[in-house]
């Protein structure tokens, strides 16, 4: 059997872009093995402060918790059930995990990781979102709807969706939430303040809309589709699609880094898009970087200026977490 290597960078001919003393937007800096993990694999947070990454280790029912300074993992939450969406609040030092299997979100010390509390959504429990104006979090779960939980864990209400959300981005200026309605193939608007969808935006053709990021500053949505394989550009004022560019296949995260005015998007496919934003209306593919076909979950981290990758087992290659560090 031939050998795997660990990585390749692969620079597609997309022109010349000034990048300072490299033309590889995103450097593999270290990789952090997970040995025991199983299957799938979903989204992450971080504890910037204490140089913590939680991933939601979904196939393997656990959520595992990784020392980014040491470079290895420190702890596994067990028990859980297929945990989706994951958030760390620094401030109350409590991990918020959400559960598909049984629709929970379970609420843990991020100490002693013990378990706090457990609320019951339904079923589908996936992305979650924390609004830290209102100091809310945002749960999307079910059939279609968004949870709303106070910080203890309670839930207030609920919005309802006409089908399951997936990602979703919470205006810090705004009252807006823009969500990911796949099945729906659309996007809706809704106004937090009232607790309603004011508008649904679509697609224009390109289906299967999971992953989306927000640059609330130049009023632009970033929506990646998988089929077609491209990245949406859409107008926060209007819902219109001013731009649509070729993306990698299977994307399941994307992420907008403002300082470098990047977009970063991970796909199954095996390969990350790093599209350079000219202006807001025009965007580039500057590379698409060759991963491991699978890794399609990522984080990205503006304090430690880096993008996490997961990747699942691969025959007798352990799951891992891929560090990559941003170059200009």
């Amino acid at each position: 059997m031939r050998r795997r290597l660990p990585l390749v960078l692969l620079l597609l001919p997309l022109g010349s872009l000034a990048y300072g003393q490299s033309n590889v937007p995103l450097r593999l800096k270290s990789t952090i093995l997970l040995p025991g993990v199983q299957g799938r694999i979903d989204h992450m947070s971080i504890d910037a402060q204490g140089e913590r990454l939680f991933l939601a280790a979904l196939g393997n029912n656990t959520v595992e918790v990784i020392d980014l300074k040491q470079g290895k993992r420190v702890y596994s939450i067990a028990g859980l059930h297929e945990p989706q969406g994951v958030l760390y609040l620094p401030a109350l030092k409590r991990l918020f995990v959400a559960g598909a299997d049984d629709g929970t979100v379970r609420m843990f010390d991020g100490s002693s990781y013990a378990e706090v509390r457990t609320t019951a959504l339904g079923s589908d429990a996936d992305n979650i979102r924390y609004d830290a104006e209102r100091r809310l979090i945002y749960v999307g779960y079910g059939s279609g709807g968004l949870a709303i939980l106070r910080e203890d864990g309670t839930k207030t209400s609920n919005i309802p969706l006409d089908a399951h959300p997936e990602s979703f981005q919470l205006e810090k200026n705004g009252s807006r939430i823009f969500v990911n309605l796949p099945d729906s193939r659309k996007i809706a608007v809704i106004d937090r303040t009232k607790g309603s969808v004011i508008a649904n935006w679509g697609t224009e053709g390109a289906l299967a809309n999971f992953p989306m990021a927000l640059d609330e500053a130049d009023h632009r949505l970033f929506v990646v589709c998988r089929a077609p394989a491209q990245l949406l550009v859409l107008d926060t004022d209007s819902g219109r699609v001013i731009a649509r560019l070729p993306a990698v296949g299977d994307c399941d995260d994307v992420f907008y880094d403002s300082t470098l005015k990047r977009i970063y998007a991970s796909g199954g496919q095996g390969a990350i898009s790093v599209f350079q934003k000219l202006d807001a209306d025009h965007y580039k593919e500057i590379a698409r970087m060759a991963t491991i076909k699978g890794a399609r979950t990522s984080f990205f981290s503006p304090d430690s200026r880096s993008l996490y990758l997961a990747v699942r087992r691969q025959d007798s290659e352990p799951a891992a977490i891929r560090v990559y560090a941003t170059e200009r």
